[in-house]
């Protein structure tokens, strides 16, 4: 644990699920409401860093997360990053994408080409991508 590393303390937003490895937390952004991050719990600089064993069971969460958002919110793609450039801590961004969402086709960090957010989540929503994510991390494990 890092005390000034962001990741490394509580998390501020919604977790949707949590082992003692790593947390899936729901970022819901105003223009990605269903913008998820999958978070490492131990201070790790790189995935590298971490056993082949450790690598591929966040690998497994991180591709659980894209299933169950795939599902529920048929996205016309998904980004997945691990970059860590401003916080060095094992995190990857699982961010559904729409054609007509504010930065399609460009990154979400991109220049934007249009306003506003195209979906919503409401709570329904959010239930089910919890208890999907759940469901899957454990097949997946």
């Amino acid at each position: 644990m890092n005390p000034t590393c962001p990741l490394c303390q509580p998390t501020p937003h919604e977790t949707l699920w949590q082992d003692d490895f790593c947390r899936v937390v729901l970022l819901n952004d105003a223009d990605y409401p269903a913008y998820c991050r999958v978070e490492l719990l131990a201070h790790v600089k790189e995935m590298s860093d971490l056993p082949p064993p450790q690598r591929a069971r966040m690998m497994k969460t991180v591709f659980a997360v894209e299933v169950a958002l795939r599902e529920i919110f048929n996205p016309d793609k998904i980004n997945l990053a691990s970059l860590g450039n401003k916080t060095p801590h094992v995190h990857w961004h699982v961010i559904p994408r729409f054609e007509n969402d504010k930065h399609f086709p460009n990154s979400h960090w991109g220049e934007a080409m249009r306003d506003g957010s195209t979906m919503s989540l409401d709570e329904n929503n959010k239930i089910t991508l919890t208890e999907k994510i759940s469901a899957y991390i454990q097949c997946a494990l």
